[in-house]
């Protein structure tokens, strides 16, 4: 069951209590190229994103947020390192939430201008803290990264922010280490009831990266915990996405968009069933129906195999057949397979998933 934390407003999106855990990524274009960064953030939204971070890294992109904003649909979330000014042009520019780890923005002077500035307009604060970005005394107490020292950190500054007398705050708490990933979430979550923003930091390449994420955040997420999350991966953005829906769907944590499965081919596969459910995958992304579709490369097990989902597909030599929630509703040549389902899932869009 997931753990219910207390509800944060970011933008026009809620997240925390019983919201739907958000999908986040961050753009890795110069945030002052407006035409760009607007440009990642509107293909990041087609894909699915629902909070997207960019960061203020420069006055020249602090100040570039007030017209990004007017551009795009969803929150935009300022990251904010070390320069507290930055963060308060952030805010003055339109920024939804802002990032920080109060660590590392300085004296309490600067991070109480961040919290003042923030608290006037009722801007969200996440805390942020890295394995990477440990104080040299936590690292002492506990003889190095521990999940003990990740979450004592986090909670050190939230309380810090707390007692500046700003409570509207999201927590996260980052590390590339799977195990610990998991251990310190459990522990943090059983302390707090602030939303948890989860991701398992520089994970990777897309291809290594999805996977140690989908290991990591699959534990923690089936644990209840998590209000918002993001797959991090060297690569195109958009990527995340991706990762993070098949996630979130894998656990049944969202059910706002197609589920593909396919089958791993065999010997007594007779089509071309990895180019098939490819370009099966390409055309469901195209639709927000929360459906299962199953793509079979057997037409004799195929039905049995693909009678968990709504709609399926099953190839064998020159013919397949067309399988609704586990009976055969047509059989057509192979070539029309394709042209089939997208007639069917045009027709489901239309009827509301008659």
């Amino acid at each position: 069951m997931r753990k219910k934390t207390r509800e944060i407003q970011i933008g026009a999106v809620r997240i925390g209590g019983s919201r739907p855990i958000a999908i986040q990524s961050m753009t890795n274009t110069k945030t002052w190229d407006v035409e760009a960064t607007v440009a990642q953030i509107l293909a990041l939204e087609e894909a699915g994103c629902e909070i997207v971070r960019a960061t203020a890294n420069t006055e020249e992109a602090a100040k570039a947020f007030s017209e990004i904003r007017k551009r795009i649909h969803i929150p935009l979330v300022a990251d904010i390192h070390f320069d507290y000014r930055l963060a308060i042009a952030a805010m003055e520019n339109g920024a939804d939430k802002i990032r920080i780890n109060p660590g590392n923005i300085g004296s309490d002077e600067r991070v109480r201008a961040v919290v003042d500035c923030a608290k006037e307009r009722n801007i969200p604060i996440r805390v942020g803290v890295n394995s990477g970005s440990l104080e040299k005394e936590i690292l002492a107490k506990y003889g190095g990264v521990t999940p003990e020292g990740l979450v004592e950190s986090a909670l050190e500054k939230v309380h810090r922010i707390e007692e500046m007398g700003y409570d509207n705050l999201v927590i996260s708490i980052k590390s590339t280490d799977v195990p610990m990933s998991i251990e310190a979430h459990e522990r943090l979550s059983e302390q707090t009831d602030y939303p948890l923003h989860v991701g398992i930091t520089e994970a990777g390449t897309v291809k290594t990266g999805t996977i140690r994420s989908a290991v990591g955040l699959g534990a923690i997420l089936s644990r209840g915990i998590g209000d918002t999350v993001r797959v991090s991966l060297s690569g195109d953005p958009v990527e995340e996405i991706y990762a993070a829906k098949t996630i979130l769907q894998s656990l049944g944590l969202r059910r706002d968009g197609i589920q593909v499965v396919s089958c791993p081919t065999c010997g007594r596969t007779e089509i071309d069933l990895i180019g098939l459910a490819n370009r099966v995958e390409a055309l469901a992304s195209g639709y927000h129906l929360p459906i299962k579709v199953a793509v079979m490369g057997c037409v004799v097990n195929g039905p049995g195999e693909a009678k968990e989902a709504d709609l399926g597909i099953a190839g064998g030599k020159g013919e397949g057949l067309l399988i609704k929630r586990g009976q055969i509703v047509k059989k057509l040549p192979e070539e029309q397979l394709l042209a089939a389902l997208k007639d069917e899932l045009d027709h489901w869009e239309v009827e509301g998933n008659a």
